[in-house]
C-alpha cells in the first residue's frame, strides 16, 4: 500500500511539472506573438506616415479605405472582451454594425490624428480575445489590405506569418478560413507551415494566410491541384 502511494503521488508530481512546462512555453509563445504584433503594427505605421495622401486610396477590405481600415485596427486593440461583448449586444450581433459604429469613434478629425491614435495603441495588450494569433492575423492581414493595392511590396516575417497561418487552417474566427479550406492540403514553400489533407495548394507563407482571410488576388502566388477549389470558394464568396 505505501509503495502504491509513493507511486501516485510521484505520477501526480510528474503530471505537474508537464503542467508547470506547458503553462511556461504557453506564456513564452504568447509573449512571442505578442512582440511580432507590435513589430507588424510599427511597419504599417511607418507606410502610414503618408497617411494624408493615401486615406482615400482603396483597399482590398470591402469598400474601406486606407484611413477606416487605420480606425478600425485602433479600435480592435481598445477594446477588451467584455467591452467588445457588450458592443456587439448594443449591434444585436450584427458585426458590420459593430465594425462601422467603433471605427466611426476611432476616425480623427484629420488623417494625422487618426494614424496618431493607432500609433498609442502599437503596444497595447489589449484586444478582444486572448487568442494573440488572432489579433495579429488582423493587423497582418489588414496592412497587406493597405499595401497591396498601393504596390508596396513590404511583407511581415515568415515568423510572424507561420502562427496566423496555423490558428487560421484550425479556425473559423473572425473569417471563415478553416472552412475556406476543408479539404485542402496546405504547404508553405518558404516556412514551416502545413496542414490539412487533400489536393494540394501551395506558396509563400503570406498568400495561403491572405487567401485563407478571403483575399482574391493572392490566388495568383498560389500553386498546385487545390488552388482551383480554393479559388471558387473565395470567388463564391465574394460574389
Amino acid at each position: 500500500m505505501p509503495e502504491e502511494q509513493s507511486d501516485r503521488q510521484a505520477e501526480i508530481r510528474d503530471k505537474a511539472a508537464r503542467v508547470r512546462s506547458r503553462s511556461r512555453m504557453l506564456r513564452a509563445e504568447s509573449a512571442r506573438a505578442a512582440e511580432r504584433v507590435a513589430e507588424t503594427e510599427e511597419n504599417m505605421a511607418e507606410t502610414l506616415a503618408r497617411l494624408a495622401v493615401l486615406r482615400r486610396h482603396g483597399t482590398l477590405c470591402g469598400d474601406w479605405d486606407v484611413e477606416q481600415v487605420v480606425a478600425h485596427l485602433t479600435a480592435a486593440a481598445s477594446l477588451n472582451q467584455r467591452q467588445w461583448l457588450r458592443s456587439m449586444l448594443a449591434a444585436r450581433f450584427r458585426p458590420d454594425v459593430h465594425n462601422q459604429r467603433r471605427l466611426a469613434e476611432q476616425c480623427g478629425s484629420t488623417p494625422a490624428e487618426t494614424l496618431a491614435r493607432f500609433r498609442a495603441v502599437i503596444t497595447s495588450t489589449t484586444a478582444p480575445s486572448q487568442h494573440t494569433p488572432a489579433y495579429l492575423g488582423e493587423v497582418v492581414v489588414h496592412a497587406q489590405d493597405i499595401r497591396q493595392p498601393l504596390g508596396l511590396a513590404r511583407a511581415p516575417s515568415v515568423d510572424a506569418l507561420t502562427p496566423v497561418a496555423g490558428f487560421f487552417a484550425r479556425r473559423d474566427f473572425a473569417v471563415p478560413s478553416r472552412t475556406r479550406v476543408a479539404g485542402l492540403q496546405l504547404r508553405a514553400d518558404d516556412g514551416p507551415f502545413a496542414a490539412g489533407t487533400g489536393p494540394l495548394v501551395t506558396g509563400p507563407t503570406l498568400a495561403l494566410v491572405m487567401s485563407m482571410a478571403g483575399r482574391v488576388p493572392y490566388l495568383a502566388g498560389l500553386d498546385g491541384p487545390g488552388v482551383p477549389a480554393l479559388r471558387s470558394r473565395l470567388q463564391a464568396a465574394a460574389a
